[in-house]
C-alpha cells in the first residue's frame, strides 16, 4: 500500500492583501469565501467532482490504460512502470492502493462487471487477476509467448477473460482453472480483443487491418468486417451489445454493426479527428453509458469526443504534454478519464 500526489485544477484563489499581520483564521476564511465566489462565477457544474478539472499523478511512467469501476466511485490505473494505482474518484482523488507483481509494462486493464476483479495484460507475456478489495493478484494467466497486448472480460455470467498477444493467439481463461479453456490461433499480432454483449463471440483486431469475429462454440471466424488501412489498435462494444467500436492507425475511428443477421456491409460510421503517431501505441476508445457519445485516445495530446448520432466531433480537450493513451466515461456523470504517456491522467467534467 502507497500513496501518490494529486492536484487540483480549476480552482482559483485570490491574494489577501493586510497591513498587519492577520488572525490565520479570518485569512483561511477569506480564502475559502473567495475561491467559492469564483468558482460559482464559472460556469455552472454538472458532476460531483471537487473541480472541473481534476489532474491525478504518480505513476513513474507513461499511463498506458485506466478505466472507471463499475460503480463510478474508484478508478484504476496501469502504466509502463508495471504498477497498477487504485484512485478515488471524489473529494481530493487520493491513490489510495498500488497493486505489484507484473515484470513488464501493463498494457491494458480491464473491470469485472461486479466491480470485484482487474484484468490486466502485460509485456511480460501474462495476464493477471486481482482482488479490488484486499489489492492483491489472485490469478496469473499464463500460456502465451510474447506480449500480451489485450485483455477483456464477459459482461455477464462467469469469470472469463480473453486475451490478445504478439504470438497471434488469443487465449480464453476461466479464472477458476489454471489453464487456458481455449485458443484461438491468428496469423497476425493481436492488439485489441472484446466480447460481445451476450459472451459467446470474441471480436478481434491487429496487424492485419481487419476486425475477425470468433464463434465461441466452433472455435473459429465467422466472419471479418474490413475498411480500416491500418493496425487496430481499439475495441469496444456498446452498452446495447449492437454496435462496435474501433480505433486504428489510419486516423480513423469507426462504428460497426455487430447485430445477428446484419447486412454484410457493416460498417456504419467513420469519424476523424484523433492522429496516430510514431509512437505506434495501442490507443483505446469507449462508448458514453447512452450510446450517443465516442471517445478515442490520440498522439496529439487532444481527448477526442464524438456524437454518433450526428456524426461530428464535440469535444478536443487539451491538458495533456503526451500522447492520450486511453479513455473512459464515467458510468453515472458526465465525466471522461484520460491517461497519457505524460505520466498523469485528467478527470474532466463534461457540460450537458
Amino acid at each position: 500500500m502507497s500513496f501518490a500526489g494529486q492536484k487540483r485544477l480549476g480552482e482559483l484563489s485570490t491574494a489577501i492583501v493586510a497591513v498587519k499581520r492577520p488572525r490565520q483564521d479570518l485569512v483561511a476564511v477569506s480564502e475559502n469565501a473567495s475561491r467559492k465566489q469564483i468558482m460559482l462565477s464559472g460556469p455552472p457544474r454538472s458532476s460531483s467532482l471537487e473541480a472541473p478539472i481534476m489532474q491525478l499523478h504518480g505513476h513513474e511512467a507513461g499511463v498506458l490504460s485506466a478505466k472507471f469501476s463499475p460503480t463510478g466511485g474508484t478508478l484504476a490505473s496501469a502504466a509502463n512502470d508495471r504498477l497498477i494505482f487504485l484512485w478515488n474518484v471524489y473529494g481530493d482523488c487520493e491513490n489510495f492502493a498500488v497493486m505489484k507483481g507484473h515484470t513488464g509494462a501493463i498494457m491494458e486493464i480491464q473491470y469485472s462487471t461486479d466491480g470485484t476483479m482487474l484484468f490486466s495484460c502485460s509485456v511480460d507475456k501474462t495476464g493477471a487477476v486481482w482482488d479490488c478489495e484486499v489489492g492483491e493478484r489472485i490469478k496469473k494467466l499464463k500460456g502465451h509467448s510474447s506480449i500480451v497486448n489485450t485483455c477483456s472480460p464477459v459482461r455477464r455470467g462467469a469469470p472469463i477473460v480473453a486475451t490478445g498477444s504478439d504470438d497471434g493467439n488469443i487465449k480464453v481463461w476461466d479464472v477458476r482453472k489454471r489453464a487456458p479453456v481455449c485458443t484461438l490461433n491468428s496469423t497476425y499480432q493481436i492488439m485489441a480483443v472484446k466480447f460481445n454483449d451476450s459472451g459467446d463471440q470474441i471480436m478481434s483486431g491487429g496487424l492485419d487491418n481487419d476486425i475477425k469475429v470468433w464463434d465461441m462454440r466452433r472455435n473459429e471466424v465467422v466472419y471479418s468486417m474490413t475498411g480500416h488501412s491500418d493496425t487496430v489498435t481499439g475495441l469496444s462494444i456498446s452498452p446495447n451489445g449492437h454496435y462496435l467500436l474501433s480505433n486504428s492507425m489510419d486516423n480513423t475511428v469507426r462504428i460497426w454493426d455487430v447485430r445477428p443477421f446484419a447486412p454484410a456491409d457493416r460498417q456504419l460510421k467513420v469519424l476523424v479527428g484523433n492522429q496516430h503517431g510514431f509512437e505506434k501505441n495501442l490507443l483505446r476508445c469507449a462508448w458514453s453509458p447512452d450510446g450517443r457519445k465516442v471517445t478515442a485516445g490520440s498522439s496529439d495530446r487532444f481527448v477526442y469526443i464524438w456524437d454518433t448520432v450526428i456524426e461530428k466531433l464535440v469535444y478536443k480537450l487539451p491538458g495533456h504534454l503526451g500522447s492520450v493513451n486511453d479513455v473512459d466515461f464515467h458510468p453515472n456523470e458526465p465525466i471522461i478519464l484520460s491517461c497519457s504517456s505524460d505520466k498523469t491522467l485528467y478527470l474532466g467534467e463534461l457540460q450537458l
